[in-house]
Order: structure tokens, then sequence, then C-alpha cells
């Protein structure tokens, strides 16, 4: 599942984010060896290919993995997708790799991050800055008319992008073909019973009256468009890897029901009724990223979702349906376009060369497999602890001030309650009625120095 992006506004909270990165057991820094290895760390010369692709970006970022361009062909669209090559970088077993075996991912918050590489290299000479030539796993993926994939190859080359873009300035020559494959890929989506969530930002800023409120940012249709080129290439790359039997694969059960029925619960609080009968795609789809409430339940439903794991294998693909569907995608899937963000996206480009050229994966790849999982969940459980001490803030700067008020909710779990005005979720002492149950709670102290809401049922 994506994570919550925040903008907070607030220059002067610098030191309690910090205070949550190192809470969470995040490394703020790299080892001088590490270091050095990204000082010294060069790709060897490999054939050009100069095509005419662009980053899609955040404003700001910098550690930019892939670079795309689509064209037409007979009959549908050719994507060519190209992914920053770290494999080409980063020997197995030196530093660089020692390291990143330990962090898992980048760790991001507000104005802050902790890089799974030092940024000389996922900020430099790895990522696909415009105008320079840099090694690149080229992924061509052919679809047909309907968006459906008949082809897709994958090799290593050297590429460059011929300009960087963010969501809200594409030139009208790539929002065009972007749109179309987008739109193709997010109707096959629909029909195959997936959903992806469109996670608006939140931004806490001043309301005027001395206190705090949250808005929210609704994705654009450029960044979900641009978010289905790359579910595609996972799921070209989850092909490539079961057929070859060998490879690492990014897992979702479905909800378990006591999840749903919380869901539901949330979504009657929060005003929108989820009613029976409706599927759950359906119902996430309904929801408006720009509204509160309806933005507050798309966190919420992403919450229901979590549960995704990695499973990697060798010798045979998985054979339980758990060991190798991902219930939001609705088909089989790999993360495979983020190697600079996340530590096995690294393994999957080397599996699909690797299954392309009808070879074995290198040695450190197939002994790297076993621990990926646990090295990966251990990376997500920090960032995730960032992600759950920043909402902690958001909340608390929400709310302080308001100490002795009450306000209205809904009972959604044993001792939470959803509130509807502001759409926080809030653990309440003392006593509580039963899930489903309308209640009254006083708001007993709200901290944004401990991170600390305390209600309390009335």
């Amino acid at each position: 599942m994506p994570r919550r992006r925040f903008d907070l506004g607030r220059p002067d909270l610098g030191a309690g984010i910090a205070a949550i990165m190192r809470e969470a057991g995040v490394r703020p820094g790299f080892p001088p060896d590490a270091l050095r290895a990204a000082e010294a760390a060069r790709a060897a010369d490999r054939g050009r290919v100069d095509l005419p692709l662009v980053t899609v970006d955040p404003p700001g970022s910098l550690d930019l993995d892939q670079a795309l361009h689509i064209e037409p062909i007979s009959g549908g669209h050719r994507v060519h997708y190209a992914i920053a090559d770290v494999g080409a970088m980063v020997a197995a077993g030196d530093p660089l790799d020692r390291e990143a075996r330990r962090r898992g991912v980048t760790v991001y918050a507000p104005e802050s991050k902790a890089p799974l590489y030092p940024t000389r290299l996922s900020e430099g000479s790895a990522s696909l800055l415009p105008g320079a030539w840099r090694p690149v796993v080229l992924w061509t993926i052919d679809l047909d008319d309907e968006g459906r994939q008949t082809a897709a190859s994958v090799r290593r080359a050297e590429a460059r992008s011929r300009s960087r873009h963010t969501y809200e300035d594409l030139p009208a020559s790539v929002a065009g073909p972007l749109a179309a494959v987008g739109e193709l890929r997010a109707r096959l989506e629909r029909d195959r019973g997936g959903v992806s969530l469109r996670l608006p930002e939140q931004e806490v800023v001043a309301d005027g009256i001395g206190g705090w409120t949250a808005r929210y940012r609704a994705p654009l249709p450029s960044e979900e468009h641009n978010a289905q080129v790359s579910l595609l290439t996972g799921m070209a790359a989850a092909g490539l890897m079961l057929d070859a039997g060998v490879g690492i694969l990014r897992t979702q059960e479905a909800p378990a029901e006591r999840s749903l029925a919380r869901l539901r619960l949330q979504a009657r609080a929060l005003g929108h009724p989820w009613e029976q009968g409706v599927p759950y795609g359906e119902f996430v789809r309904s929801l408006d990223p720009s509204e509160a409430r309806s933005a507050a339940l798309l966190q919420e439903a992403a919450d229901a979702g979590r549960g995704a794991r990695y499973v990697a294998f060798d010798g045979r693909p998985p054979r339980a349906v758990a060991d190798r569907f991902h219930f939001s995608i609705a088909a089989d899937y790999a993360h495979a376009t983020a190697p600079l963000r996340r530590l096995q996206d690294r393994w999957v480009s080397e599996c699909c060369l690797a299954a392309c050229e009808g070879v074995d994966p290198p040695g450190w790849v197939r002994e790297g497999l076993e621990a990926l999982p646990e090295a990966m969940r251990e990376g997500d459980r920090r960032a995730g602890a960032v992600e759950r001490g920043v909402i902690d803030l958001v909340e608390a700067l929400i709310l302080a001030g308001r100490e002795g008020q009450r306000f209205e909710g809904t009972v959604i779990d044993e001792g939470t309650v959803q509130l509807a005005d502001p759409a926080v979720r809030a653990e309440v002492t003392g006593g509580c009625p039963d899930p489903g149950s309308t209640v009254e709670v006083e708001l007993l102290r709200a901290d944004p120095a401990t991170r600390t809401v305390d209600f309390a049922v009335r």
C-alpha cells in the first residue's frame, strides 16, 4: 500500500520529526565506508539507447528511479520504461550493499528522509536526472488496443532522460499517450476487481483563529496514469519470475472481516455509508480524495487492506494463492520500479534480466533471496512507525487548544472512536460502548510535544 504524504507547513517541528525517526530506529546517516563506496561507484560502459524518455515525479524529487516513453504501434501502444540499474553500481557484499540490506527502504517524513543509499548515489550518479547517461534496466512492453499486455522484455542499456517533469507540467506529447495507456489499464483493473487507492496528500495549515486544521490535495489524473504504468511493469515482472521459477513477489490477502466491519462503521460515522452488496473496490472508487471525510476514509481503507508481504521463491513458483496473489491489484505482482528507494527491487531486476536471457540469476541474487522478505519487513516496520508518529503529531496539532470540547463519534472497535469533525480516529479512556454505538467524547489533552491525544466518553 502507498504511504501517506504530509505537508505540515511548520519548519519549527523539525526536532519533533527527528525524534519520531529516532524512536522508530531509523539510521540518520551512513557509515564512512558506505559514503566512500557511493563516491566511487561507477557503472561499466554499455550500449546506449537514445529514446525520448522523460521522468515524472513529485516536485523537488531527485531520487529518480524511472523514465518512460510511450509510442503508438499497430493495434496498440509500446511502453518503454527505464529503471535505474542500481545493480550496475552496487556490488554484492560491498559497504553500500551491506548498509542497504540493513535499511530496506527509504523512510520519508515531512521535510526529511532517510535514504536507502547515500544521496551521492540515489540523487546523483544513479538517478535518472535529465541529460545524464545512466545505466538502466530497460523494459519494453507492448499492449493491444484494450491495454492488455501482448509482449514484455527487459535488458540492460545506457539511457538518458530528455526532461524532468512533475505531474502538473507534463507536455501534451507526454500527457496524451500516458493518459491513453493509464485509462486503458485502469479499466482493466476495474474489470478484474482491483482497486488503486487514491491517497491524498494531507496538509496541516493555520485555521486563522490560532489553531491548525487539515486539508487534502487529491491526486492528479497524471499521477494515477503514471501509477498504472508502474503497476503494469510490476505485473510483467511477476509473470517473468513465475515462469522462470526464481524471484520475489509482493502479495496481499483479502482484508479480514473484522477490518471490513470496522471500515463500514467508520464510513457510517463519516457520512459515507458503505451499502451492503457494494464491493470493496467499488466503494473505494466512490470516495473523493479532495473532500476531508472521504480522504480520511481512503486512509482507513488503506489500513484495512494492509498486510501485504514479500514472498521469495527459488526452484518452483508458489502454488498457494496467498503466496502469489495481490488482493488490491487482483493479479500476480512484484515491486519492480523503485530500486533507489526499495532494496528488493534490485533483486527483481536481476531475476527478470536472467529470465529474459534464459539463464540463472547471479549467485548473490539466489543466496540473498531467503533473507530478503525479513529485511523488507523490518524496513517497512520502521517506515510504518514513522508514519504513525507523524499521524499522532498531526492529530495533536489539529486538536491542541480544544481541551474540554466535546465531539460526537462512532465506536469502531474496543476503546476506539471515529470522530466526524475533525475526521480523526481517537482512543478513549474508561468504559466504551459496543462497536457501532454513537457516543459523545470530551478532549482531555492534546499535546504536540508528546504527540498525545486523550479522550473520555461522556
